[in-house]
């Protein structure tokens, strides 16, 4: 009998596990997934902006990446302290909702739980796809655009503070960058990469004409509009 009970006992505990592993999506199943879809994955933290209270709940936003495919947490439901353990490479089991805007595929109102485990994403070289439709396949993930040209943006400056030129320090940097004949429109996100930071400084420095090579994450707004966290010269 007792043998009995260890064998139903092992079953039930190995049918519970099943049952936990089938309820974590993968990326495709992201995909797959309707808008306004209960969703739970595990992935892990690459970024998040800063931390900030909203009527006493503690909410954050996370730039994630598994080795399938990357996601974007807005507002995730977290204490200053938990935020705090969220350091690059962090894994963390997710449940919230997918929800859509502007082009931007995201999760919102999400909860999150801390597990053992460490990913680091290596940026993938998305220049030859800027302009095509496959470039939104990329969403999300880290990105790296090589060999870009700064151009001109507003009054022929480099950079503005804001998109309309209207914002002052502290506010988003937009910049205007060319390849193979195409210009584009690239964003330092203040509240993920804020004043003092190399990426900000950096922008604030460049001069049109300049060649440089970017980094950053695929976030769409109607289109392309990459957070961009790291800036050298090519």
């Amino acid at each position: 009998m007792k043998k009995l009970l260890c064998v139903i006992l092992a079953a039930l505990l190995s049918f519970c596990a099943c049952a936990l592993a089938e309820d974590i999506m993968s990326y495709q199943d992201f995909v797959s997934a309707e808008i306004d879809d209960e969703i739970t994955i595990e992935t892990y933290v690459q970024a998040h902006q800063g931390w900030w209270e909203d009527n006493g709940t503690g909410k954050v936003t996370l730039y994630c990446q598994s080795e399938d495919g990357a996601y974007f947490l807005y507002n995730a439901l977290a204490t200053q302290e938990e935020a705090e353990k969220l350091v690059p490479g962090t894994k963390i089991k997710v449940t919230g909702y997918k929800a859509e805007w502007s082009g931007e595929i995201e999760l919102v109102d999400a909860t999150f739980e801390i597990e053992d485990g460490n990913y680091i994403a290596e940026p993938l070289d998305v220049t030859d796809q800027l302009g095509t439709d496959a470039l939104i396949e990329s969403q999300n993930r880290k990105v790296a655009f090589k060999g870009m040209t700064v151009e001109p943006i507003g009054d022929g400056a480099a950079f503005l503070y804001g998109w309309d030129g209207s914002g002052d320090e502290g506010s988003d940097l937009y910049f205007n960058v060319s390849v193979n004949g195409a210009t584009y429109n690239f964003t330092v996100e203040s509240y993920l990469c804020g004043p003092g930071t190399e990426v900000y400084e950096a922008v604030k420095n460049l001069k049109v004409g300049d060649v440089i090579d970017l980094e950053g994450f695929l976030y769409w707004y109607e289109g392309p509009n990459p957070h961009i966290t790291t800036l050298t010269a090519a």
